[in-house]
C-alpha cells in the first residue's frame, strides 16, 4: 500500500517544483503603449535593464502602440495569471483615456492595481523664434492682440499639454486654438518653421531645442524651477497661479496576486534607489522617483481629484 501513496506524493510534489520553476523562468513583460524612443519607453527601458537581475529572469519591453496608449491598457488588463505582466502608462491613459471616451476598454481604478510611480515630469510653453517676445506676459499681450496667431500646438488632442495649454489661455484670458499634433516631432518641426507659434510639451522634450537657441521656452509648469534648467522661470513666478507634472507609474492587472505586485513594487523601488539609476534618469533629462505602492497609491488619487474636474470642464470629446 506505501508505494502507491509514496509515488503519488512525490509525483505531486515534482509537479509543484515544475510549475514554481516555469513561473520564475517566465519572462516579465511591461507593456509600453507609445513606439520606442520615446520619454516613457525610455523609463521602461532603463528600469527593465535593472529589474531582470534583481529577478534573475528576463524582463521584456513590449511596444503596444495605438489609440493613444489604449490598446496598451487594454492588453495588460486581459493578460493571464500565469503572464506576469506590468503596464508603464501616464495620466493620458489613466486619467484622461477614461474620462473622455464612453468605452474606453477599462477602469483604472477597477482593473489595475498601482505598483509604483517611477518618474515625474513639467511641461513647458515654448515659442518659435519669429514670435517677438522673451517673457510669458508679453507673449499673453502679443496673443490678446494678434488674435489671428493665438494657436497652441500640443503632441497629441487629449494630452496632458493639451488640458495645461487650455488652463494657461483661461488664466491669461485668451482665447486660443488647441492645434493637436500626431507626436513631439512633428510639432516640434512646425514651431522651428513657424507653421505653430507656440507649442506646450514636455520639458525635456522642448529643452535640446531650447539649448540649441532655435525655440524659447518661456516657463516650466513644476511649482519650482527645473534643475535642468534653472534659469527659466515657473508660471508663477511669470504671474501665472498655475502648476502642473505629469508622470509615469507601474501598474499591475488584478489577475495578477496582490503579493506578487508588492514584491514587484519592493524590487522597483530598489531599482530606483540605485544611483546608476538615478544617473541614467538624470541623464535622460528625467526625474527619477523612489515610491513605494501606498505612497503611489496616495499621488494617484491626489492627481485624480486635481485633473478630473479640468477635464471635464473643457468638454474635450475625442
Amino acid at each position: 500500500m506505501w508505494k502507491p501513496l509514496a509515488t503519488s506524493a512525490l509525483t505531486a510534489v515534482l509537479a509543484l517544483c515544475a510549475t514554481l520553476a516555469h513561473a520564475q523562468d517566465t519572462p516579465l513583460r511591461i507593456v509600453v503603449g507609445y513606439a520606442p524612443g520615446g520619454a516613457t519607453d525610455r523609463v521602461a527601458r532603463i528600469v527593465a535593464d535593472k529589474l531582470g537581475s534583481k529577478l534573475g529572469t528576463p524582463v521584456i519591453v513590449e511596444n503596444k502602440t495605438g489609440a493613444g496608449g489604449r490598446l496598451s491598457a487594454q492588453a495588460v488588463k486581459a493578460a493571464p495569471a500565469n503572464q506576469p505582466t506590468l503596464l508603464l502608462a501616464n495620466p493620458a491613459v489613466m486619467l484622461v483615456a477614461p474620462l473622455v471616451f464612453p468605452d474606453a476598454g477599462y477602469d483604472p481604478e477597477r482593473d489595475f492595481r498601482p505598483v509604483s510611480h517611477v518618474n515625474s515630469y513639467e511641461f513647458g510653453l515654448a515659442v518659435g523664434s519669429a514670435v517677438p517676445v522673451k517673457e510669458l506676459p508679453h507673449l499673453m499681450a502679443w496673443l490678446r492682440a494678434n488674435p489671428d496667431k493665438a494657436n497652441f500646438g500640443v503632441p497629441a488632442t487629449g494630452s496632458l499639454p493639451h488640458f495645461f495649454g487650455l488652463m494657461v489661455g483661461d488664466a491669461a484670458k485668451v482665447r486660443a486654438e488647441v492645434v493637436g499634433y500626431r507626436g513631439s516631432a512633428p510639432l516640434l518641426n512646425d514651431l522651428l518653421g513657424g507653421q505653430i507659434p507656440v507649442a506646450f510639451d514636455t520639458f525635456d522634450t522642448l529643452l535640446p531645442q531650447h539649448e540649441a537657441g532655435k525655440i524659447r521656452i518661456l516657463a516650466v509648469s513644476s511649482a519650482k524651477r527645473s534643475p535642468l534648467d534653472p534659469k527659466i522661470p515657473t508660471f508663477k513666478e511669470s504671474g501665472m497661479d498655475l502648476a502642473a507634472t505629469g508622470w509615469n507609474t507601474f501598474f499591475a492587472p488584478m489577475s495578477m496576486p496582490k503579493a506578487q505586485a508588492e514584491r514587484l513594487s519592493g524590487l522597483i523601488v530598489e531599482v530606483m534607489k540605485d544611483p546608476d539609476t538615478q544617473r541614467k534618469f538624470e541623464t535622460a533629462k528625467m526625474e527619477p522617483v523612489v515610491a513605494t505602492m501606498a505612497q503611489t497609491e496616495a499621488m494617484l488619487k491626489a492627481y485624480r481629484a486635481q485633473w478630473a474636474p479640468v477635464v471635464q470642464r473643457s468638454g474635450f470629446k475625442p
